[in-house]
């Protein structure tokens, strides 16, 4: 069973999965899917064609909009914002042209970072607050500033990597190797 703020909104035809937990003046739009053990905390909008996984914590004041699919145990941190269309008009619909945003699994963005649409957040990736993202992010980049740039490397534990090709985290001990193609577990 999932449960809700008596002050929020979930419509009919929203799939929620099991222990999901939805908080004070959110609202949850009829066709959206969001999995089991989830977190919406306050005032967080869901969009009808919105996918998100399993055990997704997203902070609040976030709007989760149409094209926009999150991957399990990702963080979305407070007043994050994902945009939908890459040149809006008030006088011009362009429903039609929605960029879908995909969030790779166990990827967090920071409190306040835009994230346009058409970008692919690579697995356990790390948004900076504040950053500007205007491109794909590969898998364990950190990235920060606006437009966002990569500064480094995080481990799925959340602490900065460091090192030339075989590289261990100094906190949980995983093993990673980095080449031209990025950084991947080892």
């Amino acid at each position: 069973m999932w449960t809700k703020h008596e002050s929020a909104f979930v419509d009919d035809g929203a799939q929620i999965g099991e222990g999901t937990k939805i908080w004070h003046f959110c609202h949850v739009s009829s066709g959206a899917r969001i999995g089991a053990g989830c977190a919406l905390g306050q005032n967080v909008y869901v969009a009808s064609t919105a996918v998100i996984g399993d055990r997704v914590r997203i902070q609040n004041n976030v709007s989760i909009y149409d094209g926009v699919t999150i991957e399990n145990d990702a963080f979305i941190g407070p007043s994050a914002v994902f945009t939908n269309v890459i040149n809006p008009r008030s006088e011009v619909a362009r429903k039609d042209e929605y960029l879908p945003t995909h969030v790779g699994q166990g990827a967090s963005i920071g409190a306040n970072a835009t994230i346009v649409c058409g970008s692919t957040l690579g697995r356990y990736s790390f948004v900076g607050a504040g950053a500007v993202v205007t491109h794909d992010v590969k898998p364990y980049a950190l990235v920060v500033g606006v437009p966002a740039r990569q500064i480094g490397w995080m481990c799925r534990c959340g602490i900065g990597l460091e090192g030339e090709s075989a590289i261990t985290c100094t906190a949980c001990h995983r093993h990673y190797h980095l080449d031209s193609d990025g950084l991947r577990e080892a």
